[in-house]
């Protein structure tokens, strides 16, 4: 296996920039997971540490060796497309079988012994001896994974690999990439959309927006300390309450307004600077029924809209303009129309400034600089109603 480094990487289509001077580097043995909406970059970055894609600048390396002008075939990496890419012709064996029989790794006993094996674990055993032609597309994209599994490159590069299976089988098959991973110490590179792959899977996860890199850490520190307001949007379902709030200081005490929401934050010693207007964050599972104690921000909401899922509900609370989600257990389900009364731990407040970018996360903590793995944003303009959308 091998390390990546990509540095200064930038991606052009005419006019339009995909990527912005991205740099980016992963060890040997990491599983990496790329995650973000469409549009964001994310495959095409994928595509060009494959060969597919040339940078418009930058440079590529893995293994410690320079790839920029290497053909892609000569990379000694493996990728699972989205679209299966798969030889039409040839039986789900030797589709299998083909980069192995091509470079001759191993006997012909090796080789049907190692697609047995593979077949297996992604349960398409009984399809070897049917064509694509013939095959579901989830079927299809099983083979597409598992002929990248057959090999031992330097590098495994995976486009959302689970996007055809249903929701079951992308359990399963999750699982066996994980243990796979676990078996191989391989070096993976991970596209996805889908936060839940990206924070099951990912040894690190990198959320990407608009060609850049908005955070990269591990996936707890992604969730509990989101470095701007549309890491902590688009990560976690449902998406975190947002509500515009207004900063003051009475001398004792830092005091923050967010509607009929109000508490101080005295937290002992010097208090970071905050601008005036800023929004805060909480997520939904911070939000619980009933007044709370001296560390929580108590409200009322007339209970909107609840979304029964069987082990938890959604509860929305106010109207369209002035919502808040909580979740709560099943043995909690308020009823629609009746005023309730909610808390929110202070703890689990994270504030965000004028500009996106996080400047607290728990209002009673000290202050704590950002990890070293965030990257700093610029300008983000109407941050507010992007989170919205990706949130929904």
């Amino acid at each position: 296996m091998a390390d990546v480094l990509l540095t200064g990487i930038s991606k052009s289509f005419g006019e339009t920039s995909v990527l912005e001077e991205l740099d980016l580097a992963i060890p040997d043995g990491e599983f990496v997971v790329i995650v973000g909406p469409s549009g964001c970059g994310k495959s095409t970055l994928l595509r060009i540490v494959a060969g597919i894609e040339t940078p418009t600048s930058g440079s590529i390396s893995i293994g410690g060796r320079d790839v920029g002008r290497v053909h892609p075939g000569q990379r000694d990496v493996a990728m699972v497309f989205q679209d299966y890419a798969l030889y039409p012709h040839m039986t789900v064996a030797k589709n299998l079988s083909y980069g192995m029989r091509a470079r001759r790794e191993g006997t012909k006993a090796e080789i049907d012994a190692r697609v047995r094996t593979v077949a297996e674990s992604l349960q398409i055993a009984n399809l070897l001896g049917r064509k694509p032609a013939q095959l579901s597309g989830g079927q299809r994209q099983r083979v597409a994974l598992g002929r990248a599994m057959m090999r031992s490159p330097q590098v495994y590069l995976m486009d959302e690999p689970l996007s055809n299976l249903d929701a079951a089988l992308r359990v399963q098959v999750r699982e066996d990439l994980i243990q796979f991973h676990r078996d191989t110490s391989a070096t993976v590179i991970y596209v996805t959309h889908d936060q839940v792959e990206a924070m099951t899977m990912g040894q690190r996860v990198i959320v990407m927006h608009d060609g850049v890199i908005q955070q990269s850490g591990p996936p707890d520190e992604i969730y509990s300390r989101p470095a701007n307001q549309f890491v902590a949007a688009f990560v976690g379902s449902p998406r975190m309450n947002f509500v515009p709030a207004t900063v003051s200081d009475d001398g004792n005490a830092r005091v923050f307004t967010a509607g009929d929401l109000s508490w101080a934050d005295r937290t002992a010693g010097d208090r970071a600077e905050l601008p005036t207007d800023v929004v805060v964050g909480f997520r939904p599972e911070s939000v619980h029924a009933g007044p709370g104690g001296d560390d929580s921000v108590t409200f009322q909401r007339v209970v909107d809209l609840v979304e029964r899922l069987g082990h938890e509900a959604i509860v929305r609370l106010g109207d369209r303009n002035d919502r808040v989600l909580a979740r709560v257990g099943p043995d909690a389900i308020p009823t629609p129309g009746t005023m309730t009364t909610w808390h929110v731990d202070r703890r689990s407040i994270h504030v965000f400034g004028p500009d996106g970018a996080a400047l607290m996360h728990g209002t009673e903590r000290e202050d704590r600089k950002l990890p070293a793995t965030v990257v700093e944003l610029g300008e983000l303009d109407d941050i507010a109603p992007v989170a919205e959308v990706v949130g929904e």
